[in-house]
């Protein structure tokens, strides 16, 4: 499987639950997760999508950890499984 499978996954998903998702770029800045999810039950987390078996590099995992700091909800997901799971 491909992680763009995953993410096509994940897409339908979220709007599926009526949610939004947004693809980010954050210029300038390594290591950001890629997506932002938006659900109507006031739900709202980053995800960095992994193809199976994969981890967060470094700079990725150093980002994360920033960003949880700030009280964002940061998920890894590297399976069809993994989005079900997050998305419950």
């Amino acid at each position: 499987m491909l992680e763009r499978e995953i993410e096509a996954h994940l897409v339908k998903r979220v709007k599926e639950l009526g949610g939004e998702i947004r693809k980010v770029m954050f210029i300038g800045h390594r290591g950001a997760p890629d997506r932002l999810v938006l659900l109507p039950d006031n739900r709202r987390f980053w995800v960095e999508l992994k193809a199976p078996g994969e981890k967060a590099k470094p700079h990725q995992q150093r980002e994360h950890e920033r960003m949880r700091r700030m009280g964002q909800r940061v998920e890894v997901i590297d399976s069809i499984e993994g989005v079900d799971h997050v998305l419950g």
